[in-house]
């Protein structure tokens, strides 16, 4: 037997119980007659409770080392969401047919519109759980300054403890925060499969390579609740919106690193609320740490890990990514919008359906604020095509698209305020600030990476 003054004793007021008494309490791990505690024992409860955790979490596959988290058991989470919402089967070869026509059709209306050539990579129909497994290394990358926030925020808290049993409470309480962190976006993941209609449908290109990618059971939703349109034509819509957006990325190399540079950039400078999370931590360590636990306080989490103090940087770091993001979907707009002008005469009613999606919300807001706190809605998208058709309209569309050819060349939110004066004459590049130094560091990285 051995003793501690700062473990109770027999006798003590409730109030003046020491934390980690009431911790181990919850596990059956109590004084004996005489007031003391068996350090052995202890201990060995404690390594039996945390083998017992591992051993869950080792059935669904190793866990990363650097992060502690496990990728595997946010994959398994996501796809139990999407289970749960609906039949998810893997698209027929009829369906499958049919993206592939409505994507070549798409082609062969934008090679008359745009200057970016068209993908290698022949178009796909993916189920909601082939949008998971072809994104979910995307995710990760977006998501590792919030696991390695995360990570620091762990070890402020536990450099307030000490004490008897420290040692072994480490391990537990941090896979208890690593294994909510991962079922939170699990969760989100899989709320969001749900959604999305196309592989870059939030904006962001998700997938390892330009390809158009197209969801029919979730498009075949969306169409449900339009009227006086086809289900052929919302298809092709799709594809057309697709196939454009994916021919925008896969020419304009620097676009999609630069649209990831942005979101990391912002993650990283996320604060985690402390408070939350050792609350969080303290319920879950007190349900044993079963994986059905790790999910259902993985769901209580979300929307409170984040404070919601947003720093000087962070705010100038979502003005840019809005504004890039608007430029983007507003291009994707007019160069679909003109299109349809010439094809299908009910486009212009589809585009606004979109853009009234767009515009409450939608999917990516939803994701993006669970997974990496961030608040994102391109406000100015239809400011964005408005410019775009200026200067189609004045330079034609060759210009149009030659705006893309480097980032100093772009159209800036100030721009968005003056589209014809920007379709005439164009801008002039600002110079560089700290900002910029940030964010080519973290491009070279991608790339070094890639």
């Amino acid at each position: 037997m051995a003793s501690d003054p700062d473990l109770p004793r027999e006798g003590d007021t409730p109030g003046e119980e020491n934390p980690l008494a009431q911790f181990l309490a919850q596990f059956g791990i109590t004084p004996g007659p005489d007031g003391e505690f068996d350090l052995q024992a202890l201990t060995q409860r404690l390594q039996s409770v945390m083998a017992q955790f591992q051993t869950q979490m080792a059935g669904f596959g190793p866990t990363d080392a650097a992060s502690g988290m496990n990728w595997t058991f946010t994959r398994d989470i996501a796809r139990r969401v999407t289970a749960s919402k609906g039949a998810d089967t893997t698209p027929s070869a009829a369906a499958t047919s049919s993206v592939r026509d409505a994507a070549g059709l798409a082609d062969l209306w934008l090679d008359e519109e745009i200057t970016f050539a068209r993908l290698s990579a022949p178009a796909v129909a993916w189920s909601r759980a082939e949008w998971i497994e072809a994104t979910l290394p995307t995710w990760q990358r977006l998501t590792n300054p919030i696991v390695t926030s995360l990570s620091a925020a762990l070890g402020s808290l536990m450099a307030r403890e000490s004490g008897p049993g420290e040692e072994f409470m480490k391990p537990m309480v941090r896979a208890a925060a690593s294994g909510m962190f991962a079922a939170q976006v699990g969760q989100s993941l899989g709320s969001l499969a749900t959604e999305v209609l196309s592989v870059s449908d939030i904006g962001l290109p998700l997938g390892d390579r330009p390809q158009v990618a197209l969801l029919p059971t979730n498009i075949e939703a969306f169409g449900a609740e339009l009227e006086n349109v086809t289900a052929a034509d919302v298809l092709l819509f799709l594809a057309l919106r697709e196939t454009a957006r994916q021919r925008l990325f896969a020419t304009v190399g620097w676009l999609g690193p630069q649209l990831h540079a942005l979101v990391e950039h912002y993650a990283r400078d996320i604060t985690i609320d402390t408070a939350a999370l050792e609350e969080a931590i303290e319920s879950q360590l007190s349900a044993a740490m079963s994986a059905d636990d790790l999910e259902r306080a993985g769901q209580a989490l979300a929307g409170k890990l984040f404070e919601p103090a947003v720093t000087a940087e962070q705010t100038e770091v979502l003005q840019r990514l809005e504004t890039l993001l608007a430029l983007v979907e507003g291009w994707v707009d007019e160069v679909v919008g003109h299109t349809m002008s010439r094809w299908m005469p009910n486009g212009a009613a589809l585009t606004e359906v979109v853009r009234r999606r767009r515009a409450a919300g939608g999917p990516a807001e939803s994701a993006l604020k669970a997974l990496v706190g961030l608040e994102l809605r391109p406000r100015r998208t239809r400011d964005a095509a408005n410019l775009w058709a200026a200067i189609r309209a004045t330079r034609g569309a060759p210009e149009r698209d030659a705006a893309w050819g480097h980032p100093d060349l772009i159209p800036t939110s100030a721009d968005l305020d003056d589209p014809l004066g920007y379709a005439e004459r164009g801008h002039e590049a600002p110079a560089p600030d700290d900002l910029d130094a940030e964010l080519a560091k973290l491009l070279e990285e991608e790339g070094g990476n890639r």
